[in-house]
């Protein structure tokens, strides 16, 4: 059963922090235990907030230090929040960050009380809690706060810690990133089908719902690596060998991957300063 703060402040309630809000909510949180606080929340976020008591937009100088303060603005407002942030995190308060490309240090510099902060990775399926968040601990974060901080996340999918903030950009550049990587695989092959004769609103529908369905059954068959199920449909002599063949030559797509992972490893390093 998921352990819930006695009270959390979220900042920014966007796609991310309202998908959050959404699963706290919907696995029993009391929304009288939260507070949000979004210069623009959207009339659905305001219609769930007020269902739940979820005090929306109350007044900073008024809210005492949270248990948790919760991150989930655009990198480029930290800045514009610093002084309502610096405010709510008292010594006690575990900070936890999903905001892409802020660093501890980053955070530190703008919340000089806050000792026990989470940086955080989700990604973009967990909008449908079909996410995986990868998180990094600050050495000050106990394991009651570790295990806190990982129940708030699962409540929109699975969870993952590295004990190197470094790994942090490269989590970004696999998983982060990675929901754009499967469009466009989903993209291209609806192409393909349009290009072997198939009508592309029928291309496109077949070429998603190959990819819903491969993901799922990746999902239910966790035990068995991508390679052995790539196995299993790959008959000796069959159409998916011919296609593969194609697929692998001189390297095939690995190579490819890997350098587009880098690429983005090193534009989240960028980007983190």
């Amino acid at each position: 059963m998921m352990e819930f703060p006695r009270s959390l402040v979220l900042v920014g309630a966007g796609k991310m922090g309202g998908a959050l809000l959404e699963g706290w909510l919907g696995r029993g949180m009391p929304g009288t235990a939260v507070s949000i606080l979004d210069p623009h929340p959207a009339e659905a976020m305001l219609a769930l907030c007020a269902k739940h008591g979820v005090a929306v937009n109350p007044d900073p100088a008024g809210l005492a230090a949270p248990q948790v303060l919760l991150l989930a603005i655009k990198p480029q407002m930290l800045d514009e929040a610093a002084a309502v942030l610096a405010g709510l995190a008292a010594p006690e308060t575990l900070v936890v960050s999903v905001m892409a490309g802020k660093t501890l240090a980053n955070m530190r510099a703008r919340m000089p009380r806050a000792q026990a902060l989470v940086r955080c990775i989700p990604n973009t399926p967990a909008a449908v809690g079909r996410g995986i968040t990868v998180c990094y601990p600050s050495p000050e974060v106990g394991a009651a706060q570790r295990n806190l901080a990982d129940g708030l996340l699962q409540a929109v999918g699975r969870v993952e810690w590295v004990e190197d903030e470094a790994l942090i950009d490269a989590a970004t550049a696999v998983s982060g990133s990675g929901p754009a990587y499967v469009f466009y695989l989903a993209e291209c092959l609806a192409k393909a089908g349009v290009a072997v004769g198939l009508e592309p609103g029928l291309a496109a529908r077949l070429a998603r719902a190959t990819v819903e369905g491969a993901g799922e059954l990746m999902f239910q068959d966790a035990a068995t690596p991508p390679e052995t199920l790539r196995r299993n449909v790959t008959s000796p002599g069959g159409t998916t060998a011919a296609a593969l063949a194609v697929l692998m030559a001189g390297g095939g797509l690995q190579p490819l991957m890997t350098e587009a992972v880098k690429a983005a490893r090193l534009r989240a390093e960028q980007l983190s300063g």
